[in-house]
């Protein structure tokens, strides 16, 4: 680790190569570049690119490092993968198996804890993924990239310490992987937001450690001196001058028996305990009420940023935390302290406090925001705060060294959600200790809490600078790995296929509102996002699901274009909304990207499972797609819409799939290996080609398992079932598949799987299937009832003729006194008669054809439908109507359809939603 400390450049550290360029130092280049962005800033077409920040040009340039970073869409980012990347080459072979990764690990690091973001995966956590992937040198690409923590990760494949190689190749080895090869890798970093895109360019641009540290503890003494008065207080002894840590502001409340004043914090907490009483008892009256049973008071005051009359709540310092040596003491505000804080909200507002408007959001239309009136940044800061939080941002924006100052601005931003009346007291909470922190809000969310923790400058930043120090000391590197852009992923400023690997972590629908949470940093900065393109489910902008897709479906059609052929793609996903979850699948398939696995972490077992049911999204998944290579494309571009093609495809596909899973030490089966996982794959890839399925459902069943070995239930690929078979060998246990019933089609899949492996009377299966219809049952579906699924769907035997070698076989294997019995035994003919089965392939071509004439015939009663909507239907039946008007290119039958059905029925089935928005983008470019 030692010559990790060696890898900060200094701007003494004399000349530096950039982008096949010479400088005589960093300071050298950083003008040069800054010069050729403000030439770019005045042409207005560079200005009207999409995702486009909106700020000032001189706003725009102090955030900005350029070449490696600009806060806005990156006039060198093309010149940088060119220079540091490698041209697609066919010749070259590159394969991998999808990759599980654990998105928990390394919450607890000392980088990833360096700077807070509303969300992000920690780098460790994607470090394996880059090092399975890529080899040294490779370019990554993260298009949402946040705070910049893939870039971090492929700067630490070059510099992690020996210890964590160690362990981690030790792990590959158990899994019989080979080896990663270490090495730094570089990174494209793209973010919508200028704040995002600012802490990645600080977490990976290298800058001099030491001279940070030394200005940060310059920064705050200078504070200190200049408002240090402020944060006075005396010592209970009368006499000894104290410094304040915190003041906790408490909100006034409206007795509703007497109307008079109850400070919050005084008639709640309770002073020995810390804990917080649900009820408050007027000290006036006496009167008992819960806090929301009482009117919060407010006050008139003239906003100094309009000159005009508004309303804020009361708030009275109610305790005081000061420190005497290194001894914590509170108390109650004395005269003196009301006196000066009479005195300080007396100062005119400092002019580097945002006054900006607080755009109309979801979170400003409801909660404390509405309620408590806030209406603009500058009403987030009591009077204190607002002078300190615009000292530190002045005298740090101050700093003449670029990468110093902007270092700076990278400790000092994080103090303004903790210096905003944002910031909550913390206590004990109704017996439970929420945290001994009382610097702390709530994340994810505008949440004006009813006390708050007004803390002092060195009370939020002392430890932070030290650590930040410390932290940087170790994980920096020498030489600028990454290109940081800022601006819409929809349109990266990169050559097509020139991307190794791509690790995204996009917004799944309306999680996080990423644009008005950035709203407050960025309104410091004076560079805010531009929210038009944000990739969100947001009510307020008129944004659902449709448009979430579509916005996403732009993004992956762009990561399409500049990755490599063959390569691949993970995306972490983060929602449990089975809608927001197809809109995912669909528009990542319709962009040509393939699924290869979709994976999740299991808590309580630390193993990874594989996701089988759409509507079973809880926790976070990882999605590993590839780019199909382009040899499977010019193929289909000569030969068309063919069986051949089809089969191509499959080939293609069961390469790019694991061979084998172990979870627990037992294998797992692998769910995109199950031939109807795969016709599922092949049909989307049609589809998205515009182009007929040449093959049906059933036809395909019949024909994967004649063309490729199967072993327990999965397809491989004939130079894949040695490596299979040696390692099924070494367990006891076949794997199994569990199957989740959610509708028509996987009720009869289950049926399937139970009739194949037990051929049964009704009578017999029906407790075992009323057991499958619970609570995932899709809410629109009409559940069916089993005599008409089994009806249409397998056969019975009634005595008449030979028995069924699909029964027979059962009953020879499970009835000891029928092995030796010809087929026309009576014994045999009784225990065979009424029981369903699997027919065999011929008949069961024929059962198919007779079903899909039946679905499409109840379909015409939905076409005939005239009410306003479809409140149940069949999934099975719009399926089959959609591929069918699909075969014959007629969209507005789907479309018309879609129109009466309810919204969850569409969004919440990946099938009838991708042919749905296939047929919308045909129709519109009819």
């Amino acid at each position: 680790m030692n010559d990790l400390l060696h890898n900060q450049r200094s701007e003494a550290a004399g000349p530096v190569e950039c982008l096949g360029q010479s400088f005589p130092s960093d300071a050298a280049r950083r003008d040069h570049f800054l010069k050729l962005l403000a030439e770019k800033l005045q042409d207005p077409a560079f200005r009207k690119q999409e995702g486009f920040p909106q700020g000032t040009d001189a706003a725009i340039l102090a955030m900005s490092d350029p070449p490696y970073y600009t806060a806005c869409p990156n006039p060198w980012l093309a010149e940088f993968v060119a220079h540091y990347g490698k041209p697609y080459d066919p010749a070259v072979k590159y394969s991998r198996e999808p990759l599980a990764i654990d998105v928990s690990v390394g919450k607890t690091d000392a980088i990833y804890k360096a700077h807070s973001y509303h969300t992000k995966v920690p780098h460790l956590a994607i470090v394996p993924s880059i090092l399975h992937y890529t080899q040294p040198g490779d370019v990554v690409l993260d298009g949402f990239a946040g705070s910049g923590m893939t870039g971090v990760a492929a700067q630490w494949c070059g510099t992690a310490p020996a210890s964590y190689r160690h362990e981690l190749e030790l792990t590959w080895k158990k899994e019989g992987r080979a080896a990663p090869k270490w090495g730094a890798r570089r990174a494209v970093l793209n973010d919508l937001s200028p704040a995002a895109t600012f802490i990645g360019a600080n977490y990976n641009i290298p800058f001099n450690v030491d001279a940070f540290a030394k200005a940060g503890k310059q920064l705050l003494k200078a504070v200190e001196q200049d408002i240090g008065w402020m944060y006075e207080t005396l010592h209970s002894d009368g006499k000894t001058v104290a410094r304040i840590d915190y003041t906790v502001w408490s909100e006034v409340l409206a007795c509703p028996s007497c109307a008079g004043e109850i400070v919050f914090t005084d008639a709640a907490l309770d002073e020995d305990t810390k804990e917080i009483a649900d009820v408050l008892t007027c000290p006036h009256c006496g009167a008992q009420a819960k806090k929301e049973q009482m009117d919060l008071q407010f006050e008139t005051f003239i906003d100094p940023a309009t000159g005009q009359t508004d309303k804020r709540p009361k708030r009275v310092p109610a305790l005081i935390s000061y420190k005497v040596g290194r001894t914590s003491y509170t108390k109650k505000p004395d005269q003196a302290d009301l006196e000066r804080v009479s005195k300080i909200a007396a100062l005119p507002l400092p002019s580097d406090v945002p006054t900006d408007l607080f755009p109309d959001s979801q979170m400003s239309r409801v909660g404390r925001m509405k309620t408590t009136n806030v209406a603009a940044i500058h009403y987030l800061f009591l009077p204190r705060a607002a002078q300190a939080m615009a000292l530190l941002w002045n005298k740090a924006t101050s700093h003449p060294e670029p990468r110093t100052r902007n270092m700076l601005l990278f400790l000092v931003e994080q103090a303004i959600w903790g210096m905003s009346v944002l910031n909550r007291y913390k206590t004990l909470m109704h017996g439970r200790t929420e945290s001994s922190n009382v610097n702390q809000y709530l994340s994810g969310v505008y949440y004006v809490p009813s006390h708050t923790s007004e803390v002092s400058p060195w009370y939020n930043l002392s430890n932070r600078l030290e650590r930040l120090a410390k932290v940087f000391a170790a994980y920096k590197t020498s030489n600028n790995f990454c290109g940081i852009t800022c601006g819409t992923a929809a349109r990266l400023p990169l050559p097509d296929e020139l991307v190794d690997y791509i690790f995204t972590d996009p917004p799944f629908g309306e999680n996080i509102y990423y644009a008005d949470l950035n709203f407050l940093v960025e309104s410091w900065h004076g560079v805010k996002t531009d929210p038009k393109p944000e990739a969100i489910i947001d009510r307020v902008r008129q944004k659902g699901i449709p448009e979430y897709q579509h916005l996403m479906y732009s993004c992956f059609a762009e990561y399409f274009r500049v990755l490599k052929p063959g390569r691949w793609m993970t995306v972490v996903f983060s929602n449990s909304k089975a809608a927001v979850w197809n809109a995912i699948q669909v528009a990542l398939q319709q962009t040509g990207f393939v699924v290869a696995e979709v994976t999740a972490l299991d808590k309580q077992q630390g193993s990874f499972q594989q996701v089988m049911s759409p509507n079973t999204v809880k926790q976070d998944l990882v999605i590993s797609v590839y780019k199909p290579n382009g040899g499977l494309e010019d193929r289909f571009k000569k030969s068309g819409a063919t069986v051949e093609s089809a089969w191509d495809f499959v080939q293609t596909h069961l390469r790019q799939l694991s061979v084998t899973k172990v979870k627990n030490g037992e294998l797992e089966f692998i769910i995109e290996r199950d031939p109807r996982r795969i016709y599922d794959r092949m049909v989307a890839w049609f589809v998205r080609h515009d182009a007929p399925v040449p093959l049906s459902n059933d036809e395909f069943q019949i024909s994967i398992r004649s063309r490729f070995p199967e072993r327990d239930g999965m397809v491989f690929l004939p130079e894949q079932v040695t490596e299979y078979d040696k390692k099924r060998a070494q367990t006891a246990q076949a794997p199994q598949m569990e199957l989740f019933v959610s509708d028509e089609r996987s009720a009869i899949d289950w049926a399937a799987d139970f009739l194949k492996a037990r051929p049964s009377t009704y009578q017999d299966i029906h407790p075992e299937f009323i057991k499958q219809l619970g609570a995932g049952w899709k809410k629109h579906e009409t559940r069916p009832e089993l005599s008409a699924l089994l009806e249409a769907n397998f056969l019975r035997y009634d005595g008449t003729g030979e028995v069924p070698s699909q029964i027979h076989r059962y009953l020879s294997t499970n009835y000891h006194d029928l092995r030796s019995l010809e087929k026309n035994d009576p014994r045999l003919i009784a225990k065979a008669v009424d029981r369903w089965y699997v027919p065999d392939p011929n008949k069961a071509q024929d059962l198919e054809k007779k079903r899909e004439k039946a679905l499409l015939k109840e379909f015409e009663t939905y076409k005939a439908f005239t009410g306003r909507k479809i409140k149940e239907s069949r999934l099975e039946v719009l399926r089959a109507g959609f591929r069918a008007a699909w075969a014959t290119k007629d969209y507005a039958t789907i479309l018309a359809i879609a129109q009466k059905l309810p919204d969850e029925t569409l969004q919440e089935d990946e099938k009838l939603l991708t042919l749905y928005d296939m047929a919308l983008t045909r129709s519109e470019e009819q």
